[in-house]
């Protein structure tokens, strides 16, 4: 797992905890995505850089904690249900498909506490994973094909709903980790009052 390095150069840099060396983000490391189309691998290493991020911040964290909303912002849980549940929700358009009862449903639950860290890191992991079989799925010569998206049908494509799939992911990976960040100073906020 890794965590954002001190002094790295725009936070680009990451450190590895087992060996406290430094490891660039996922787009930096020369790397493609085995099987992903050459428009399509800043999507997924936008993915996957989120996955990393997200599971390095929860680590740690209590169920309780999770769920916790400081300042009235929303949960550390609430961010990773969601990320997790749109992720799910973008590529289903972009397959144009319209959503089933079962994602509308869990749409409704996403702020539904009680999830611990390692079930919400399996949830965000599993949509990661479907995210990436889809772009291997998906030919450039379909990236440009209209979509259509929500009760409305509001119009789109194949690439922009897949782009803003590791937009929107990125987005609340971030979210998620600034929370947590919070929760975790907060914490130790506590617990130093406590042994005053």
């Amino acid at each position: 797992m890794h965590g954002a390095a001190p002094g790295g150069a725009h936070g680009i840099v990451h450190e590895t905890a087992e060996r406290g060396m430094r490891k660039p983000e996922v787009w930096l490391r020369g790397e493609r995505v085995e099987g992903i189309g050459t428009a399509l691998q800043p999507v997924a290493h936008a993915l996957l850089q989120a996955m990393e991020d997200v599971e390095h911040a929860v680590s740690g964290l209590e169920a309780d904690e999770l769920w916790v909303k400081p300042g009235g912002a929303a949960s550390v849980g609430f961010h990773l249900c969601h990320l997790a549940g749109s992720l799910d929700r973008l590529t289903t358009y972009a397959r144009g498909e319209q959503l089933s009862g079962e994602q509308l449903a869990a749409l409704r639950a996403e702020q539904e506490p009680g999830a611990s860290a390692d079930e919400l890191v399996a949830q965000v992991r599993a949509a990661v994973e479907r995210a990436l079989d889809q772009l291997r799925a998906t030919a450039d010569a379909e990236l440009d094909e209209p979509r259509e998206v929500g009760r409305g049908r509001l119009p789109s494509s194949v690439r922009g709903l897949l782009y803003h799939a590791g937009e929107h992911t990125t987005r609340h990976a971030g979210q998620a980790i600034t929370t947590a960040a919070v929760m975790r100073g907060l914490m130790r906020g506590l617990v130093h009052g406590l042994a005053s």
